[in-house]
């Protein structure tokens, strides 16, 4: 057993740690540093909660077999899970986390004395509080995950589901959450703590089914950032430091990561959360489609342009990641420099179904980094590109995001691809993206559409360069 103060010193090495960890994960080229950071941290932080226990009872002997059970589930999971199932995978261990909180919660309501917070029905007001809050996050965290993995998993619509009166409901519904832990603090019935946490996991429920495919990787950062204060709010019923400064850590950067790309989407940050962006009417948008004139080539026709540019700008999107094609992508992209082509990729913030999805693939095939641009510091150079080669990129280069007010991506910055003397478009058909609508560019008179898998695509075009 080690002392109150010792584990308090150990609990802000490993708290300093996460902040160090989340630094380095802020650029693909200190990744890997800020992931050891993380480990190093967390490591640490389980360690001295382990040896502040101080008596080791039989019990003890379950918390070992459970945490080496989930600890090898975890891992077996982190190596066999294929790049493009990462957001479907951060959504589960969201829910996870939620309902890790709500279960801290239950066990310390029923049993308060085991966690020093008093007796049944005579818990401290302050712990309460914090208990009910942790729960209620927690709650909401873990209904709302559900819904966000399967939406992301194909498995439930990935378009808004909407109904008369949502939104006055939800108000509702988080208003009487308010108004329950009041009475829960001041009666401290267990009634009304069960009725809190199936109330919490109803909202949860319906606050993420009315957000529509678009705004996925913001509804992904945003129950990331729940997580974290469910963490956090449970860490101070429990007493422990390092899980307040983890959940503070998580739930902070969590918000501002939301914040980000919902200023980079030109979204307002409540009407995501508030849901029902993407709602409107697609029939209009799609209707046509069929009568519009698509031009569409060949591997050959595509080498033929790309070997005859000057310069090449890549863009890659969730198909890429379905074909597996970065490995692929990165053979084509090294044999256009040999010819003396420059080469370079654009990154849009929501490209692919989380924050950073491309970066993480095209790191994975040793794409050198001062290659990669975000929107902003590449949009410009579209004008003067000769050739754009967009690999499953959909919804970040649609131009009606700029011209179709009733769109519903009308004001999301979107990637100028049109711009381009030639855009080459690698998909396996005119279906729309994830947010549900069809997309001009495929019509353009420059762009000649690529019907294909995209590594094989991109395979036959390096064979005939």
């Amino acid at each position: 057993m080690i002392s109150a103060n010792l584990s308090a010193i150990f609990y802000l090495i490993s708290g300093v740690l996460f902040i160090l960890a989340l630094r380095g994960l802020s650029s693909p080229e200190t990744s890997r540093q800020g992931n050891f950071f993380g480990i190093l941290g967390m490591t640490i932080a389980i360690t001295v909660t382990f040896l502040s226990l101080g008596n080791f009872s039989a019990g003890f002997i379950y918390v070992i077999i459970f945490l080496l059970a989930g600890g090898s589930v975890g891992a077996f999971i982190a190596y066999k899970i294929p790049m493009t199932a990462m957001p479907e995978l951060v959504a589960g261990f969201h829910s996870l986390v939620g309902l890790a909180a709500v279960f801290v919660a239950i066990a310390a309501f029923l049993n308060p004395g085991a966690f020093n917070l008093g007796a049944p029905g005579n818990i401290k007001l302050g712990s309460l509080i914090e208990m009910s809050i942790g729960a209620a996050v927690g709650a909401i965290t873990f209904s709302g995950s559900v819904i966000a993995f399967l939406k992301l998993q194909g498995i439930m619509s990935g378009s808004p589901i909407t109904f008369k009166g949502q939104h006055p409901l939800n108000a509702l519904i988080l208003f009487s959450i308010i108004i329950l832990i009041f009475l829960l603090c001041t009666s401290q019935s267990s009634n009304l703590f069960w009725t809190l946490l199936v109330v919490s996991f109803l909202i949860g429920f319906l606050l993420i089914i009315p957000i529509g495919g678009a705004d996925m990787p913001v509804v992904i950062s945003m129950l990331n950032s729940y997580s974290g204060w469910a963490a956090a709010g449970i860490g101070f019923t429990l007493e422990n430091s390092a899980l307040i400064i983890t959940g503070a850590l998580v739930g902070s950067s969590g918000a501002i990561l939301s914040y980000i790309m919902c200023k980079g989407m030109n979204r307002s940050f409540f009407n995501v959360i508030l849901g029902g962006w993407g709602a409107t009417d697609q029939s209009s948008t799609n209707q046509n489609k069929e009568q519009k004139p698509v031009k569409s080539g060949n591997a050959d026709d595509a080498a033929f342009l790309m070997k005859n540019a000057s310069s090449v700008i890549i863009v890659p999107g969730y198909g890429m990641a379905v074909a597996q094609a970065q490995h692929a992508l990165r053979e084509m992209v090294d044999t256009l420099k040999k010819d003396g082509i420059k080469v370079s990729y654009a990154i849009h913030p929501v490209a692919g179904r989380m924050p950073g999805h491309m970066n993480v693939l095209l790191a994975e095939a040793n794409v050198p980094y001062d290659e990669v641009f975000e929107l902003e510091e590449i949009n410009n150079d579209f004008a003067n590109a000769d050739v754009a080669f967009v690999i499953g990129a959909n919804d970040v280069t649609n131009p009606v995001a700029k011209t179709d007010p009733q769109s519903p991506i009308y004001g999301m910055p979107v990637l100028d691809v049109e711009k381009c003397k030639s855009v080459l478009f690698v998909k396996r058909s005119l279906s729309p993206g994830y947010a549900g609508i069809d997309n001009d560019l495929f019509y353009k008179e420059n762009t000649l559409m690529l019907f294909a898998d995209a590594k094989k695509m991109t395979e036959d075009i390096t064979k005939n360069l």
